[in-house]
């Protein structure tokens, strides 16, 4: 007859005991971190918006109020109204200079992009020495933008310039680059190409290393050359890029102010030629306000040159939508 063994006593059942729940923090200690959650983004972004309006918002509204008033070096004179923009519109000088600034802008900017979008494309490839050549096209951005112009200036001299010494190789007769609308022009794009080009590069080189490997490797299968598959992929990859390069350009371009007045050289510098052939908006501009001291009508001009910013910034942006 087996004999039965005792069990072992089982442990007791206990009863896990809830812990009391947390009490809501109360007090100045509460109302001190639902401000922190709240406001501390805000905080965050506040100094770019206070830079901005100290910076950018009041010098654009305090212009716009001198733009109507007749202001000169002595002070603020009698209220005019539109008085300024409606001498402004009737300006000949004015509109040459909007003329000028135009077909720069054309000359700068689309050559420009369409080498940096080359450039851009030699780089992406696999090439020795790739980080030097990269760090290399950024030399003429850090360069002095003033000793650019000299430089140039030198280089497009009538009678001792290297270009004229080149063309003269080849049996071409001297130009005398400062001399027409056409020559000048071209002489002053030449200095923003080189100097902007490799920075506009780098921006497309970036945006064409996040263009998937894939796509390339699928269009080499089907047979699609270099050439194919730069206009059928990349250039479709990187419209947001250039894009962005399109309007930089153009900002900058409406702007265009050092290089033409260091090209201009002599008494005729701010006029841009004796015959005004190469003067800006922004050169017209700082002749009026701080040469004849119109500070009522340089603020006219400065708020034209801001509408025809903004007015290119729309058309460039309506343009590049419909061609998506």
């Amino acid at each position: 007859m087996t004999q039965l063994r005792h069990a072992d006593p089982l442990p007791p059942v206990t009863t896990p005991v809830a812990a009391p729940p947390e009490q809501p923090r109360t007090g100045w200690r509460a109302r001190l971190s639902r401000a922190e959650v709240t406001w501390s983004p805000y905080l965050f972004i506040a100094p770019f918006f206070v830079i901005f309006a100290v910076f950018g918002l009041f010098p654009l509204v305090y212009t716009a109020w001198v733009s109507l008033h007749d202001w000169d070096i002595s002070g603020a004179g009698a209220f005019v109204g539109l008085d300024n923009y409606v001498t402004l519109f009737n300006d000949p000088d004015f509109w040459n200079a909007v003329f000028n600034t135009l077909g720069m802008l054309v000359l700068a900017t689309v050559p420009q992009l369409l080498m940096a979008l080359v450039l851009a494309s030699l780089l992406n490839q696999k090439l020795r020495g790739m980080t030097f050549l990269r760090m290399g096209v950024l030399l003429p951005i850090v360069t002095s933008v003033a000793a650019v112009g000299i430089v140039f200036s030198q280089i497009f001299d009538r009678d001792a310039g290297m270009v004229n010494g080149l063309l003269g190789l080849v049996n071409v007769d001297a130009v005398d680059w400062r001399a027409d609308k056409w020559s000048s022009w071209t002489a002053i794009a030449t200095m923003v190409n080189w100097r902007w080009t490799g920075y506009n590069a780098l921006i497309y080189l970036a945006a064409m290393q996040a263009v998937p490997r894939d796509l390339y490797e699928a269009a080499t299968v089907d047979g699609a050359g270099k050439v194919r598959q730069f206009w059928s992929i990349t250039v479709p990859n990187i419209r947001p890029a250039i894009l962005f390069t399109v309007i930089m350009s153009t900002i900058a371009g409406m702007q265009l102010f050092t290089e033409p007045l260091i090209f201009g050289q002599g008494g005729f510098a701010i006029s841009g030629g004796s015959l005004r052939q190469f003067q800006t908006v922004s050169m017209y501009m700082f002749e009026k306000a701080f040469r004849d001291f119109d500070y009522g009508y340089g603020s006219a001009v400065a708020w034209m040159i801001f509408l025809l910013i903004t007015l290119l910034g729309v058309v460039n942006f309506l343009v590049s939508r419909r061609s998506r």
